[in-house]
């Protein structure tokens, strides 16, 4: 009887063993190692630098209260584009705290231009770190970053049109505009941020 239990449980811990090292170490080293090669800006977090300085990431979006700057959208993670509790809100279509931020959200966007408000502006995404807006939201914010830096409000949808992603292969997904990164592009213009 312990000669079978020995002569079964041997084989069981060796490939335990094989199968740990091949699926826990070596598959996800050369993985690591692949996308290094190949993808190296993506596989290190993709990385917005200003200078010798990262100030951000293409994947994760950042709260700019500003009137300065463009915003994104609305956070419900941790105390907002927290990576470390990245969460949508457990608030339901039926919540009246939900309803109110979201009345609230709306006022403000409308006091700021006629345009209709898109929903992105008001919304949070699943993640609470979504770092695009619809083009839409971003023209939404046209006439207050226009006004506050001093520039022509033309040349600021221009800028949005130029910052502008579109689906992959030109169906995957929906157009875009990554707000720090228009943000940067905004800084690039000029104007005075601090008026």
């Amino acid at each position: 009887m312990l000669k079978d239990f020995t002569s079964a449980i041997r084989p069981a811990l060796v490939l335990t063993a094989l199968f740990a090292g091949l699926l826990g170490l070596a598959y996800p080293a050369a993985l690591t190692g692949l996308a290094q090669v190949l993808f190296p800006a993506q596989a290190n977090g993709s990385l917005i630098r200003h200078g010798d300085r990262v100030i951000g990431s293409r994947l994760i979006g950042q709260a700019f209260a500003s009137p300065a700057y463009f915003h994104g959208r609305p956070s419900a993670a941790g105390a907002g584009y927290d990576a470390a509790s990245s969460s949508g809100s457990n608030l339901g279509p039926t919540s009246r705290a939900l309803a109110e931020r979201i009345a609230g959200d709306v006022a403000a966007a409308r006091s700021e231009s006629a345009l209709p408000v898109p929903a992105d502006l008001v919304t949070a995404s699943a993640s609470g770190l979504d770092p695009h807006v619809t083009p839409q939201a971003a023209l939404h914010q046209v006439a207050r970053v226009a006004a506050v830096r001093g520039l022509p409000e033309a040349r600021l949808r221009d800028l949005i049109a130029q910052r502008t992603e579109t689906p992959l292969l030109g169906f995957l997904g929906e157009r875009r505009v990554n707000v720090l990164a228009l943000n940067l592009a905004l800084d690039g213009l000029g104007g005075n941020p601090a008026r």
